[in-house]
C-alpha cells in the first residue's frame, strides 16, 4: 500500500506548482472531480487551472493522491476523508479549510460538462445544497469553543459519508447497477 497523502506535504507540492489555494481545496476539487468523471480523466494538473512551475516531484505526488482518493472512494468500508488540517490547529483555522475544501469540491463537480443534478438523487441534490450551505460557515469568538469543536466534527463526518454517497450514485458497482441474473436450479 503507498503512503498516504499528508495535508503539509499537499501544501508543499501545490506551493512548488504556483497553486495559491490551500491544500484542503484541491482536495476537495480532486473528490468532485472523481465524483463526476472518468478516473482517468481527473488530471490534477489541470484542476490548478495556472500552475507555474513545472515539478516532477509534485506533480508525481498529486497524482498519487488522485490514486489514493479514488481508492478510497471506491472502498466498500467507506475510508474516504476529506482531508484538512490537524486538530493542533486553531479551530477558525480548520473551518476555514473546510470551506475551501466545500467550494473544491464543488468546483471539481463542474468539471464535468453538463451535469445534470436533477438526475441525481433529492439525497444527493440535498448534499450537494449543504456543502454549498457549509461555504459559508463560521466561528465567532462569543461562540462555546467546545460546542463548536463537537460541530466541526460532526460536519466533517457528514462530508464524508456525502462524499461517499454522491460518488456511488454517480459510479455504481457493477453489482449494485446490474441486475442480478437468477442463479440456475439443480434438480
Amino acid at each position: 500500500m503507498t503512503q498516504t497523502v499528508q495535508y503539509d506535504e499537499l501544501s508543499d507540492a501545490l506551493a512548488r506548482l504556483g497553486f495559491t489555494h490551500g491544500a484542503a481545496e484541491f482536495h476537495g476539487a480532486v473528490a468532485g472531480a472523481l465524483c463526476v468523471s472518468e478516473p482517468d480523466s481527473v488530471d490534477p494538473l489541470n484542476l490548478l487551472g495556472h500552475a507555474t512551475e513545472d515539478s516532477p516531484q509534485s506533480a508525481s505526488a498529486l497524482m498519487q493522491l488522485v490514486e489514493q482518493q479514488l481508492s478510497a472512494l471506491g472502498d466498500s468500508e467507506m475510508v474516504f476523508a476529506p482531508l484538512l488540517p490537524d486538530d493542533e490547529e486553531t479551530l477558525s483555522s480548520r473551518v476555514r479549510a473546510l470551506c475551501d475544501w466545500c467550494e473544491g469540491f464543488l468546483y471539481g463537480l463542474t468539471t464535468r460538462a453538463n451535469l445534470d443534478l436533477k438526475v441525481c438523487s433529492e439525497e444527493a441534490r440535498e448534499i450537494i445544497e449543504d456543502f454549498t450551505q457549509f461555504t459559508r460557515a463560521g466561528v465567532s469568538d462569543e461562540d462555546d469553543e467546545e460546542l463548536e469543536e463537537v460541530a466541526y466534527a460532526e460536519l466533517v463526518e457528514y462530508i464524508r459519508v456525502g462524499v461517499q454517497l454522491v460518488f456511488m450514485e454517480l459510479h455504481p458497482r457493477e453489482s449494485d447497477a446490474a441486475p442480478q441474473a437468477p442463479s440456475p436450479t439443480v434438480h
